[in-house]
């Protein structure tokens, strides 16, 4: 029963739940070593005068049931704002209730009342069950672009900063 749902923007306080929530999901996709992110990453980066993200928890039965972490994005192309989905996880237990729907629905109306015009997000290659619910609900794969990326000491180096 969906009623009992609740969605809400979460606080400080959810840090915990937040990096729980994450980390499940990086070993639901046998990612666990990757996942290197602390609580106080999710703390010091979330909250405060300048969150770099900001995350919409679901609960049920006053349990944690989901999270959807999104930011601020802007096209030049379009010449307007957007929400960028980093991550969308569902507990287990939860699945199969729309609640991935719903909080992609309400990331959509958080973002619209910000001034957001679109929606963008990525999704593991080797996660077909992820592509093909976003393609069911409507959330197309681009064939325009491919995502680049350079992290690490390889980022370090191409800004120019002396690692050693």
């Amino acid at each position: 029963m969906q009623d009992n749902i609740r969605i809400r923007l979460a606080l400080v306080d959810d840090a915990e739940t937040i990096h729980a929530g994450l980390r499940d999901m990086a070993a639901g996709m046998k990612a666990g070593p990757k996942f290197v992110s602390t609580v106080e990453d999710i703390r010091h980066h979330g909250f405060g005068a300048v969150a770099a993200f900001e995350v919409l928890l679901a609960e049920a039965d006053n349990a944690f049931a989901g999270l959807c972490l999104t930011f601020a994005s802007f096209s030049t192309w379009m010449g307007t704002p957007g929400i960028y989905v980093q991550d969308l996880f569902v507990a287990d237990a939860f699945r199969g209730r729309r609640i991935g729907e719903r909080l992609l629905h309400a990331a959509a109306r958080r973002g619209r009342e910000k001034g957001a015009r679109y929606m963008r997000l990525s999704v593991d290659v080797e996660n077909p069950r992820a592509q093909a619910f976003y393609d069911r609900i409507g959330i197309r794969h681009s064939r325009d672009e491919l995502i680049h990326m350079i992290k690490g000491a390889d980022f370090d180096a191409f800004a120019g900063e002396d690692t050693a």
